[in-house]
């Protein structure tokens, strides 16, 4: 990938996974009807997003809601985005996931995002064509099912056209859609410890961090503890 030209795009898509790997090196399960893909990209260190490389887990996750929800007929189709990498069904249930590798080589990031997501496969969460099998039902309407094949290419083209606005317009181009299809608003956290003090999440910072409000501290950004599956548990406030 190192020797490609910089304008020439690499992804690699596979049909399912022996081996498929997750956050913290978790196996990651890839069934069939999975949509499997590791996409390559370089983005110049002096850039906007060059400052910032951990806004590209986000702006993966919401390309794939984006790739679904941009349909005509499909925009109501309840998948959302949770931070930082995660795809999910309303706020009940994982249906995919974003893992980004990068490499900085003199003044080029050079970027591997694997990205999965369920598409046609109900186990082992449910999938997106379960979700357009229940809104059909609900609705009464006959939306067709999506290929994993037409949604990775969607995917990717969503995929171009965010980062052409965050490199244009920096973070504020992106989060109104991001907080738009985000499972956060007006939910809760706890820092530092099952029993630490709650905060409410209100947004993520210009480096793509989570952003809380505790009573009296005001606004703060944190990590994850770097332990816990859920990255959302036991959230580290940084010291400054």
């Amino acid at each position: 990938m190192f020797d490609l030209p910089e304008e020439m795009g690499l992804i690699a898509v596979a049909v399912q996974q022996t081996q498929g790997k997750g956050r913290g090196g978790n196996a990651w399960l890839s069934p069939v009807g999975c949509a499997l893909s590791t996409l390559h990209i370089s983005i110049p260190l002096h850039s906007n997003l060059g400052q910032r490389i951990p806004f590209i887990q986000h702006l993966v996750s919401l390309a794939v809601v984006q790739a679904v929800r941009s349909i005509p007929g499909y925009e109501d189709i309840e998948l959302r985005v949770k931070w930082p990498n995660d795809i999910y069904y309303s706020d009940l249930m994982k249906i995919g996931g974003v893992l980004v590798n990068s490499t900085l080589i003199e003044t080029t990031f050079h970027i591997l995002i694997g990205f999965g997501f369920n598409v046609s496969n109900s186990s082992p969460t449910i999938c997106i064509n379960d979700l357009i099998a229940k809104f059909n039902r609900e609705e009464g309407t006959e939306l067709k099912p999506l290929s994993a094949d037409c949604l990775i290419a969607r995917t990717v083209t969503v995929l171009e056209r965010l980062i052409e606005i965050f490199q244009e317009k920096g973070p504020n181009g992106i989060l109104p859609q991001y907080y738009k299809y985000w499972v956060h608003s007006g939910k809760q956290v706890r820092l530092h410890s099952e029993e630490g003090p709650l905060a409410w999440i209100v947004g993520i910072d210009d480096y793509g961090y989570l952003q809380v409000h505790e009573e009296g501290q005001g606004v703060e950004s944190v990590h994850p503890d770097g332990n816990s599956f859920d990255m959302l548990r036991n959230l580290i406030v940084p010291k400054h």
